[in-house]
Order: C-alpha cells, then structure tokens, then sequence
C-alpha cells in the first residue's frame, strides 16, 4: 500500500485504487476495512521516523506527502529535466553526467518484489524511463565522441534487451566510429534474427537506414558527434543527396516552455514515422477547440522529428479560421519556390502545380505541416504522393473527408499539467507560494492554454502582482474576456473568428446555449430553444462540434449523444446574447425548453404512477416532443430522471430567474417523484425554497400550497416533525380557501402521517378518511390506496387484524386494476406486517423479498431501507438471529446515509434487543448444561 501512495505522491488516491492495487479483482467483502487497519500501522511506522503527518485522509481516500528530495522517482525525473534543458542549451557535457546520476538512483527494477498487477504495471512505467533515460545519455556520450567507451555498456543492454532497436541501433553507431564496421553490421544481423523468430517482423526503418549507411561507408556518420543521424535512403535511381544541402526549414520556433502533452506528442510522433516506400502518407490531423493549443503542438512535434526528415519541413498557415482560407494554388506556389523551383517554372494551374510538387517530394523525406486548415478539400491537393514524406494538419474541424487521416483530438490541459504550464513562464518559486491561487486559476479558464499563457504573460511582466489579484480580476465574468488579452494573444478575437465562420442558425444556437448551466446538453433542449425538429437540432449541435465551439461529453440514456460548451466560449457566447437585436429570442426560447423539462418530467411521473397522482400540477405551457422520441427517452422513466437531475434542478432556476413561476412550482413538486425515492433531501429542499420565493413573488397562491405541501413531505422524512407542522398546516387553510380537492387530500394525507408518527392515532384516522374521500373524488388512485395502506397501518396498531385484511384487500384491487406495481408494493409492505401479526413468518419474509426485488429494480433507498428492517424482524421471529443482525446492520448504513437519524437510532435499538436476547438464550443454555437433569 505504500508503494502506491508513494507512485501518486502529494495526489489523493482514492480507496477504490488502494483496494484494486492490493487485491485486484477479488477483494475480500473486509478490503474496506483492511485499509483502514493499513493506514493506521501505516503511521504508527511513520511516527516512528518523525513523519506522523505525512499520510492524511482526504476524500475520497488517502494522500501521502513527500518533498522532492525524499522520493528517488522524484529526483530522478527532475535530473531528467535539467539534463534535457542542458543538452538543448548545448551543455552537452554537463547533460551526459546528469543522466548518469539520474541512472545511479535505481537498484534494479523497480518494484520487483510486488505481486500486484497494477503495480506491476505502474512500475513498467518507471522502468521504461530508465531505459528511455539510458539511451539519452548513451545519445549524448555519442555527441560527445566516446563511442569506444561505452561499446561495453551498449552490449550489456543490448543483450538484455534484444528487441529494443534504438540500442541496437546506438550500439552499432558507436561500433562502426570505432572502426569495426563488420562487428556493426552482424549486430544488425543477430537483431534481425531475433525479431523475425520471436515477432515475425523485420526491423524498422531507422535500423535498416543505419545498415545501409554504414555498408555505403556513408560520410554522414562520421560528422561531429550530434549533429545528424543516418538519412533516409533516396527514393529515386540517382545518388542520395547530402544533408547539409540547402533543405528548406520553414517551421516558426519551438516554444521553450512547452510543457505536457506527453502522449500526444509520442503518438503524433509514432503517425509520422510509420511511412517509408511503398507505404501510404502518413497524415495525422490534430483537432481541437480555439485557443487548445494545436499550432503550438504541431510545431513542438516538427521540431523533434527534425533528424528524421532530413530533407527538411514545409510549413504554412493555411488561415482555416479566416473569411478567405488560403488557397491550395497559392500554398503550392509557396512550397514549390522553397524547394528550389524558380518562379518562372512555375505553373499556372493548380492541378499542375500539384503534379510538380509530387514528383519533386517522390524522392524526399519531408514533414508538411498544413497548420489551421478549414476543411479537407483545403489540404488534400498539398498531400505528397508518396509514403516517404508525412504530413502534419492542425485544425478546429475534424476534417472527416481527409483519406487515409489519423485523427488526434487535442483537449484542454489537466490541473497539474496547466499548473506545470504557469509555472514555466512565472516561476516555480512563484507559483508554490500561492498553491490555491494558481489551481483555482487555471480552472477558472478552464485549463485552457491560449488563456494559461496569456495570464502566465501578464504575470510574468508584472512581477509585483500576486496570483490571487489575478485571480481577483478574472472572478469578474463580465470582464473576464477583457482580462485574458496580452499583447497579440487575445481570447474573444480567436474565439470571435470561429463565431463569425458559422452559419447564422448556428451563432442562434451557441448564444442560447450559453444560458444553459450544471449538467450536459440533450439534442432536444437544442430543438426548444430553437423550435425546431431534432435532425435540424442535430445538424447545428453537429456543426458546433465541428466547429470546436462545442464538444461531445458522453452519451444520454436514448442513446443520442450529450454535449458541452467550454467555460470561456460560453462567457463569449454569453456576451453576444446580450447584444441588441431586432427581436428578443431569449425569452420565448427559455420558455419552451423549461416547458420541454416540464413536459419531460410529468411524463416520467405519469409512467411511474400510471397517471397524474399524487401530485398537483399547474397551466404553465409545455413544449412537446414526438411520441417517438419521448418513448426513447423515457424508456426507464427513472433512470432518466437520475440522469437528468443536475438539469431538472437547474430548469426550476432557470425558470425561477426568467419569471416563469408557474412552470417553476410545477417542475419542482413533479421532481419529488426521484427526490423521494433516492433520498434526494437536499435538492429536494433547495428547489422548493427556490420555487416557493417565485411563487410568493407572481403571488400564486395554489403554487405556494402545493410547495409547502410538499415541503412538509420532505419535513416527514426527515423526521422533522415540528417543521413539517409549520409547513402543512398553511398549505392546507390555503388548499381549503381554494376549494382545491386534490391538493385538500395531500395535506390531509400528510397531516395524517403527523399524527400517526406523534401518537395521536385518532385525529390520524380522522384525517386519512377525509384524505382518502378527497382522492376518489379527484379520481386519484395511487394516493388512494396508499391512505388505505396507512388507514390499514393504524388498524394494525389498534389489534384490528380483520380490518387491516380488509382495508389491504381494497388496496390491492385498485392497484391492480391500474397496474400501479410501484403502489402495490407499498400496500403490500403493510401486508407483511399483518402476516407477522398473525405468525406466518415465513410467508411474511418471502412477501417481503418479492418486494425487495421490486424496489432494488428502482433504485428506491429509503424503501430498501424499509423493507430490510420488516426483513430483519422477521428473521429474528424465526429464530435466525446472526442473519437478523445482519440485515438490521445494513438498515443502520442506509438510514445513517439518508440523513434519517431516528430510523438509525430504531434499527440501532432492535440490534441492542436482539443482542440481549442473544445473551440470554446463551446463558440459559449454559445453566442447563450444568444441570445433573440436563
């Protein structure tokens, strides 16, 4: 365990992690617990060296802090760093003697004695660093003309790592500089050997270049150390031509301060070498928002695959983002004069100005990089015709219509690698005084790079403002665009040019979806705002998509995906809402897409009930789906009201903040339906004030009953009793002012239920036949038979066994004339109760897992809860104590997580009953063994 807190080092790793890097996939039902037990011999060891505060708990699991110098992994990747900066820097000296200490930190692989897959697997990592830094250091003595020295070395490592060619490759290098051409090529040989035995492959283009050039005596090799490595084969009939000719190099320069994308930059890296003769072009297109970070990336790739090309690069910004994109005809112009074609000769055409420019790149190895392209018919004439070059493309489209494309979306930085980022620019030391400021920084422009490097800037050029006055002026939103300019590097001008190239549906829908806050974005909600089909809807999310302005979070329970819009552009698009147009859109589009939530809602609730009980609804207008659609959504009436909870809850705010407060009322009461059944008390109770001060403020009376009313539900199961009073008892002189039935038969309901949990059984009893009248008058099925199931409780209470059976008998009749099974198996909870009444246990228990099965299928806490306590107690009847226990157990976990303290604190005392019992019988038995009759 220590050793995987120590490989996420000063990162929180949750419990989960800790339970799969120790056992895998067969934990043990105590892992939890055996954690726990870890953690604390854990720090009794650490105390013992003065390091007691190292390992805390954090949420959602552990976190073990370590300074720099304390963790070998640690310095040998800062060692890493500072060798790479030196070498860049021309200390190659210095570089060399740093990578060797680097390698002096290890003492074998790492974490050999382990067991545990995922260790095993993180230690790869680390071990494939030491190998990565091995042949950088053994790169850097090459430079330096120690070729002799470290022959011994390169044939230890490459006997113990056969398969890895860059060794083989180093190791051949240093054996031909040292005059032993042969014993070069029949290490190549033996190389050769053992992939096609043990792989079936040849080895790889780098490889065979180095035979080659080593068996033409190539003078390239003998240049000074460092400065080239084995060129490409030419791919015509003539000579190859030397390196050092006039090769074009049209790339801008490397950014020093370029700092993650590791993975990216390895896979880029990987695209473009996988070419050679006879190969298709290698074409990889990095795609991704504004301001992400493409160009800058492409650039960084072009500069460490320099050596590889060594033809040299072509480069050209393609102005993808621009009203007029470059054209191809220009571009080739452009390329054909930089290799070497003097103006004159050059063809008027575009299709003849392609045709040159193939043939000149058929006997090359070029890197093309096509850098802000606006769509593929832009870069397919600028391809090369042959595999032997490649060719780089960035841009905001995806480009979908490129043959032969590998696509690389290119996402926003994570927290650490943003962080890394600022640091680089501001400084480290800078950075580390103000930990909070700077994470809160780079989350509050969402982590991405164009807006990091404009804040990094204008920190760096004011060195006397802290992070946190930063971080003061951009907590503005109204000004946070204005804030993230700095010199040419502006924010609202990149994003501005995506906008202005969209059509005039699109830059419709990107404002209106700047309103939309919390959770992702449905297809549909695009198709109320605009009022519009779902195809059309689509069409425009899709040519967001397209565009980078918006991005694609996952997919919704219909299947349909779910979209997102970055925080940054959604501040943008907020901005060009609020500028005046001839006619409001806003108000008219909020309002059918809080009525689409509304419609949506009340269906899911109509689906579950078998129609509009138990719930009072207003005359706020709906927006419609088609039937189609809202039967594919709604397949799982819950489960799509759990998916969309974060934008149910956010609708009644939307619709509470655009004066809709009608709607937002109605939503909010209808949101009971899964506020109940998972214990949602919190949401439940932050909708309801926030829909009961809408309601007060458009002086809606009915809509504050029916808030209160439903307030005092949630007081109920929270055990409030004093507070659910307050909430009803207005809630029903305003029903009764109203003349509103349906709403009279809820408050009353409710009321019963406060009395019933205060021990007046008879106001309860009066209040339930009142309530149970209201609900036949209004047709109300399900709230009728569940005042039945509570009119059958208290007859139960009473020791009125028959007409508890009757009551339930009526119950059940009404439910399954209309197929309420969700109603039924509340009215059969109460039956189980009077099967215990009358002895039959074991009718009861099996009643009761019938129901269990039901309610799990739901998701329904607070009713699992309920009918595990029932299951507990009936255990105990049949004698079945331990299993009792148990169960009574898992009631105290579920009611302690529900916030329900008196149902913990009941469960709690049948445990304390059923363990002295337990004691009881024990010592009884005793006694009786120790009795001569016995």
């Amino acid at each position: 365990m220590l050793s995987a807190l120590l490989l996420e080092a000063n990162r929180i790793v949750s419990t989960e992690s800790l339970v799969d890097a120790i056992w895998g996939d067969d934990p043990p039902p105590t892992a939890r617990a055996q954690i726990q037990t870890c953690v604390s011999a854990l720090r009794t060891n650490l105390a013992a060296i003065g390091e007691e505060s190292q390992l805390v708990t954090q949420e959602p699991g552990y976190l073990i802090k370590v300074s720099g110098d304390q963790l070998d992994a640690t310095l040998f990747a800062g060692l890493r760093k500072q060798a790479y900066s030196l070498a860049d820097e021309g200390g190659i000296e210095e570089a060399a003697a740093l990578t060797r200490r680097a390698d002096e930190l290890w003492r074998g692989p790492a974490l050999s004695g382990t067991k545990s897959h995922k260790l095993q697997s993180m230690a790869a990592q680390l071990d494939e660093h030491r190998l990565i830094n091995l042949e950088t250091h053994i790169d850097l003595e090459l430079q330096l003309g120690r070729h002799a020295k470290i022959i011994p070395e390169l044939n230890a490592l490459v006997s113990k790592y056969p398969l890895r060619e860059g060794l083989r490759g180093q190791l051949m290098l240093a054996l031909y500089r040292s005059g032993r051409q042969a014993e070069a090529l029949e290490v190549f040989r033996s190389g050769r050997v053992i992939l096609v035995e043990q792989l079936g492959i040849e080895p790889g283009d780098d490889l065979r270049r180095l035979e080659s050039a080593i068996l033409a005596g190539d003078r390239v090799l003998h240049l000074p150390a460092g400065t080239a490595r084995p060129p490409a084969p030419a791919a015509g009939a003539g000579a190859p031509e030397p390196f050092e000719t006039a090769a074009p190099f049209q790339l801008p320069p490397d950014i020093a301060d370029f700092t993650g994308r590791a993975q990216l930059v390895d896979t880029a890296q990987s695209l473009l070498l996988a070419g050679g003769e006879g190969r298709p072009t290698p074409v990889a297109v990095l795609a991704g928002p504004s301001g992400v970070g493409k160009s800058t990336l492409a650039v960084h790739v072009g500069h460490r695959l320099m050596r590889q090309f060594p033809d040299g690069q072509l480069y050209c910004d393609l102005g993808g983002t621009q009203p007029s994109p470059t054209a191809a005809l220009d571009v080739l112009g452009r390329f054909l004069r930089a290799l070497g074609i003097p103006g004159s000769q050059i063809p008027g055409t575009v299709d003849e100005r392609a045709e040159m420019y193939r043939n000149l790149l058929a006997s090359k190895r070029m890197l093309i990089v096509l850098d802000n392209a606006s769509e593929a018919q832009q870069v397919r004439r600028l391809l090369p015709g042959t595999g032997n070059s490649s060719v780089m493309v960035t841009g905001r489209s995806r480009m979908t219509g490129l043959p032969g494309a590998r696509f690389l979306y290119v996402d926003v930085l994570d927290i650490d690698e943003s962080i890394e980022m600022l640091a680089a620019v501001v400084g480290e030391e800078r950075v580390a005084a103000e930990a909070d400021a700077a994470a809160e920084l780079v989350r509050m422009v969402g982590q991405l790079p164009l807006a990091l490097r404009i804040i990094a800037a204008r920190l760096a050029a004011r060195p006397n403002w802290s992070l946190v006055w930063m971080l003061d002026r951009l907590s503005d939103e109204r000004r946070r665009l204005d804030e993230l300019a700095h010199g040419e590097l502006v924010i609202r001008s990149s994003l501005a040019l995506t906008y202005d190239g969209l059509t005039e549906d699109g830059r419709r829908l990107l404002r209106l979806l700047s309103v939309l806050e919390g959770g992702s974005i449905p297809t549909w909600a695009a198709a109320a705002l605009l009022d519009t089909d779902l195809f059309r809807a689509d069409d425009l999310l899709e040519s967001l998509v397209d565009a980078q302005m918006l991005e694609i979070v996952g997919t919704g329970t219909s299947g349909g995906p779910r979209y997102k819009l970055h925080s940054l552009v959604q501040l943008f698009a907020r901005e060009e809402l609020e500028r005046p147009r001839e006619a409001d859109e806003t108000a008219p589009a909020l309002t059918r897409l809080v009525g689409g939530w509304l419609a949506l809602a009340e269906e899911a609730h109509r689906r579950l009930y078998g129609g509009d009980f138990t719930v009072l609804h207003g005359d706020a207008p709906r927006w419609h789906l088609s039937d189609v659609h809202v039967d594919r959504l709604l397949r799982d009436p819950l489960a799509w009201l759990e998916a969309e909870r974060v934008n149910l809850c956010q609708a009644v705010d939307l619709a509470a903040e655009t004066g809709q407060a009608e709607a937002c009322w109605d939503l909010a009461v209808t949101l009971v339906t899964i506020f109940e059944s998972r214990c949602y008390f919190d949401e439940w109770q932050e909708t309801h004030q926030r829909a009961l001060r809408a309601a007060r403020t458009a002086g809606l009376d009915r809509g504050c009953a029916a808030v209160m009313c439903s307030v005092g539900s949630l007081y109920l199961s929270r055990s409030q009793l004093s507070a659910a009073r307050q909430a009803l008892q207005p809630a029903l002189e305003s029903f009764t002012r109203l003349q509103d039935t349906h709403g009279l038969a809820l408050a009353r309901r409710n009321l019963a239920l406060l009395a019933q949990r205060q021990g007046d059984s008879h106001t309860a009893l009066g209040l339930h036949r009142q309530a149970v009248a209201d609900f036949r008058a209004v047709d109300d099925h399900v709230g009728q038979t569940n005042v039945l199931a509570h009119l059958a409780r208290l007859a139960l209470d009473e020791g009125r066994l028959d007409d508890a059976e009757e009551l339930l008998d009526e119950a059940l009749e009404i439910c399954r004339s209309t197929r309420s099974r969700r109603t039924e198996g509340q009215v059969r909870l109460v039956l189980s109760d009077l099967m215990q009444r009358r002895g039959r246990y074991q009718e009861a228990e099996d009643l009761l897992r019938d129901v269990l099965d039901l309610v799990r299928s739901r998701g329904d806490i607070a009713g699992e809860s309920r009918i595990l306590h029932r299951l507990g107690m009936v255990n105990a009847r049949l004698g079945r104590i331990s299993v009792a226990q148990s169960l009574l157990h898992d009631v105290v976990g579920i009611r302690e997580r529900i916030m329900d303290r008196v149902g913990a604190a009941e469960a709690r005392l049948e445990l304390a009953q059923l363990e002295a019992e337990h004691t009881a019988q024990l010592a009884r038995f005793e006694l009786n063994l120790g009795c001569p009759s016995g």
